[in-house]
């Protein structure tokens, strides 16, 4: 089975109960960025990982040289990071979100709107975490005010571990919350959100008693975690939580959520992983539940995956994510510049790349203040409303899906998750 984190494309399963990799959550949306105004700032660093030695950047336009493909005019340099060899998957949507960053430079330099603020330098990780930090190093030392980047969430603590030290915010692209540090910002959609905004969904049409099915791997540890944090989150009552490690111990699970199931018991089963609950679903089927007396919830990963919306148990199920208008609009000026569909990540590079060039953020003393960064009235990106938390987690305003035979479709309008703080392990 397939770490969740191994971050940035969805593997195919090569048996009904082997694991649906999650890489990264990945889904496209939109609105235009909205300004801020920052001032970045740490302590001190200390112990091993002192701070790598930054050049005087008091007159922005004698930035030093630079190694990587430079993009942009402005006078503030902003690194990112990003897979471009190694894995061929992995490099793929590594070019697919550099692509994306190339275009929202376009954008800037094509609109009266927006001001020339940063020079963008693209390094390559070869999704390698030491190569991460790396790359980061370097950057620090040419002069790199904000780092975006890396991909996976070993490259992010790596590389961010450089950054924070030398003073540097960095925002990562990965979706795993325990990267997530104060100065380690993650754009990504998180699971503590996504699970707190079905249940959140659920609750409000009077849903109370909640299980999940999930599988014991690094991608069902997080839901599980994720689960856990919004329930208490909510108020939501948990009667249970079932794993398995194989197909045997997945039918084990069913059998014994079922009894409390055709008793009213728990009337919400979470299960998350894509590849694994087509199958639970005709375990459900096949016990004779009544599916119209059961709301199921799945999560993010579902978003677009055939055999989800091919199994008839699962249709009316119900799960988050970001509304795709953001991903559709990029999509078709994409294609006709590169040839080829763009990765659902496109969206987030895009983002990172018009935040970083806001003028408030950008050309503040100094850039990218975390005050304003962590704002509550968050940002309005190519994904739609997000913010960052203190501790380098987010929140971001999701849509909920219902699935239908052959797709599925938006019931309820993007939303932030209600009051309450996201945790991070």
């Amino acid at each position: 089975m397939a770490s969740v984190q191994a971050a940035a494309k969805k593997i195919t399963a090569k048996s009904v109960f082997a694991q649906g990799a999650k890489w990264l959550v990945s889904l496209g949306a939109g609105a235009a960025l909205l300004a801020c105004t920052p001032d970045f700032s740490f302590g001190p660093s200390t112990g091993a990982d002192r701070g790598v030695q930054r050049p005087d950047l008091s007159s922005q336009s004698n930035l030093p040289p630079a190694k990587g493909e430079i993009i942009g005019e402005g006078n503030v340099r902003v690194a990112l990071l990003l897979p471009l060899s190694g894995n061929e998957g992995l490099s793929s949507v590594g070019t697919s979100m550099r692509n994306g960053a190339k275009m929202a430079i376009d954008k800037i330099n094509s609109s009266a709107g927006f001001p020339r603020n940063v020079q963008l330098v693209v390094k390559d990780t070869g999704g390698n975490a030491s190569t991460a930090r790396t790359a980061a190093a370097e950057a620090i030392t040419e002069g790199a005010s904000l780092i975006l980047g890396p991909l996976r969430s070993d490259s992010v603590r790596s590389a961010g571990a450089v950054a924070r030290s030398s003073g540097v915010p960095l925002i990562g692209f990965s979706n795993n919350s325990g990267a997530a540090a104060s100065g380690i910002y993650l754009l990504n959609v998180l699971p503590e959100t996504e699970v707190k905004r079905s249940l959140q969904y659920a609750q409000n049409f009077g849903r109370k008693s909640f299980a999940a099915i999930v599988p014991k791997t690094a991608f069902g540890q997080i839901q599980e975690g994720a689960f856990r944090v919004a329930a208490s989150q909510t108020g939501a009552n948990v009667q249970g939580i079932y794993q398995f490690a194989n197909e045997t111990e997945a039918r084990t699970a069913v059998e014994q959520v079922v009894p409390f199931l055709l008793s009213g018991q728990i009337d919400t089963l979470f299960i998350p992983d894509r590849a694994t609950a087509p199958s639970i679903a005709v375990l459900l089927e096949a016990a004779q539940i009544d599916k119209n007396s059961l709301t199921i919830l799945g999560s993010a990963d579902w978003d677009g995956d055939e055999r989800i919306s091919q199994t008839p148990f699962l249709a009316g199920a119900f799960f988050p994510a970001v509304d795709g208008a953001g991903y559709d609009k990029l999509k078709p000026e994409y294609e006709a510049l590169y040839g080829a569909t763009p990765h659902p990540m496109v969206t987030f590079a895009y983002t990172a790349v018009l935040l970083a060039n806001s003028t408030s953020l950008a050309t503040s003393t100094p850039p990218y203040d975390r005050a304003q960064l962590t704002r509550a009235s968050g940002f309005s990106g190519q994904d739609g409303v997000f913010r960052f938390t203190d501790s380098g987690a987010n929140e971001h305003a999701l849509v909920i899906k219902q699935v239908e035979l052959g797709g599925s479709r938006v019931v309820d309008s993007a939303k932030m998750p209600s009051a309450g703080t996201l945790a991070t392990r």
